[in-house]
């Protein structure tokens, strides 16, 4: 026998008692087995975090629920990473460590029930002993599969597969109310192969973010042959992150054919320094955005975070480029359309001592919203809210536009400060706002102000 059906190990359909025991006893039996399919049938099913093993599949029927407690006492702790650190969790509500051949599919849905873990995270954070369960995550495994599920309301981020190799994510409907505090998508943190497709995100934080740990993770492990195509994403405050976790490398990462709608941000790579790490190799392509704060940003001044306010980091004087030195580098973007932008067309923002650096930017297309709502295009000391900028470039090297058109933009198409190297060739204004020239490069010396205290 290879199917397992929760029904025969005494689930409770459609009630209020939990059938955590029963789930974990059709799993127990086919790992016995040696492996094979654990069967959630139609219908709610009430249960606490779902610990799987090795070579199990658990199916959702079309129709199941699976329905998660928000009682802590449900969900056991475990050594795994929160934001990028290992630290005791509550385990997730789907959780694996160090398996082989595992996936969660069928055309069900799990329902995270997060309404009460974030009112506590909102209000009385200090009553949550260990961080907040994600929805899925597996830790340490080999060969995960996640294909056809709805997944809602998870109590913080929703998919978050660590230090896993050979990761497929397909046709996932992903919903989180947009308000619901750190309720990311998909994130891949220090992962090696990783394919995300054909899925549809709408949620409260990054609708997908690559990570690989923070200067605090003593295991530095790349995030690495990353592929995320045929997505749509909405809301949130990032259509594609990249960080600002990034001190164990991003590297080999293609985006393309997606559809960004009120992500706030679109392509969006941030860090710091003290992070270390490098972010290269990454190529955009074919993706459309609309109603978006700023649909490009590259910005090694983040603030948010632990130690986020040290001068060390907001400080704009260079110091010695060390192992703690972030960098970005051989980044490009090409075939992408950008309507109802609000802030700027684009930030780009390197340190005083580490230029971003080997940017392109070809056959780019980006008009800005008639009334503009100002913002800040990113979260960095001394940067104001703006609206109906072109492309504000800071601390660059090596950076071309092709075939860039930008509309109804105020001042410059492209400010440059402290810029070397920057080309730009058959780009243009349209319906400018006021009539100014196209580039304006300036050369701004390091200020000694105090901006620690800027409210985020």
């Amino acid at each position: 026998m290879s199917f397992y059906s929760i029904d025969d190990f005494g689930a409770h359909k459609n009630s209020t008692e939990l059938s955590t025991a029963a789930i974990a006893g059709a799993i127990q039996a086919a790992s016995e087995a040696g492996g094979g399919t654990v069967y959630i049938p139609s219908g709610t099913y009430r249960t606490g975090a779902v610990i799987l093993s090795s070579n199990i599949e658990l199916r959702l029927s079309p129709g199941a629920i699976l329905s998660f407690s928000s009682d802590p006492e449900d969900y056991p702790v475990v050594e795994s990473r929160w934001e990028g650190v290992k630290r005791g969790v509550h385990a997730s509500c789907i959780f694996g460590m160090n398996l082989v051949n595992v996936s969660v599919t069928g055309g069900g849905k799990l329902d995270g029930n997060g309404g009460p873990w974030w009112e506590k995270q909102r209000n009385s954070p200090e009553e949550l002993q260990y961080p907040r369960p994600k929805l899925i995550s597996f830790d340490g495994c080999n060969r995960v599969t996640l294909k056809d599920l709805t997944l809602v309301n998870s109590p913080s981020w929703t998919v978050n597969p660590i230090r896993c190799q050979d990761v497929t994510i397909d046709n996932l409907s992903i919903h989180n109310p947009a308000d619901s505090p750190n309720t990311d998508g998909i994130d891949p943190e220090s992962c090696v192969n990783v394919r995300i497709s054909n899925c549809h995100i709408d949620v409260g934080d990054d609708c997908i973010a690559i990570k690989a740990g923070t200067e605090d993770t003593k295991e530095r492990i790349a995030c690495e042959n990353i592929a995320i195509t045929n997505c749509t994403m909405i809301h949130g405050h990032g259509g594609v992150v990249l960080g600002s976790e990034m001190s164990g490398d991003i590297r080999n990462v293609v985006i393309s054919n997606c559809v960004f709608k009120q992500t706030d941000r679109g392509i969006r790579l941030k860090s710091r320094r003290g992070r270390g790490g490098v972010v290269e190799d990454i190529r955009v392509s074919n993706i459309v955005m609309e109603d978006v704060i700023c649909p490009f940003i590259l910005n090694l001044y983040y603030f948010c975070g632990p130690r986020g306010k040290d001068k060390y980091v907001w400080d704009k004087n260079p110091y010695p480029v060390t192992e703690e030195t972030p960098n970005f580098r051989r980044i490009h973007f090409a075939n992408i359309t950008a309507r109802q932008v609000h802030a700027a067309a684009g930030f780009l923002y390197g340190l005083a001592e580490q230029y971003i650096s080997e940017i392109t930017f070809s056959d780019i297309d980006i008009s800005m919203a008639e009334n503009a709502v100002p913002g800040r295009p990113a979260m960095m000391s001394g940067i104001q809210e703006m609206n109906n900028r072109g492309f504000y470039l800071g601390n660059v090297r090596g950076i071309r536009f092709r075939q860039v058109t930008i509309e109804n933009h105020e001042g410059p198409a492209f400010y440059i400060e402290n810029g070397e190297e920057v080309e730009i060739s058959g780009c243009q204004s349209r319906n400018t706002r006021q009539a100014e020239e196209l580039v304006q490069q300036v050369t701004v010396a390091p200020s000694q102000e105090d901006l620690s205290g800027l409210e985020e």
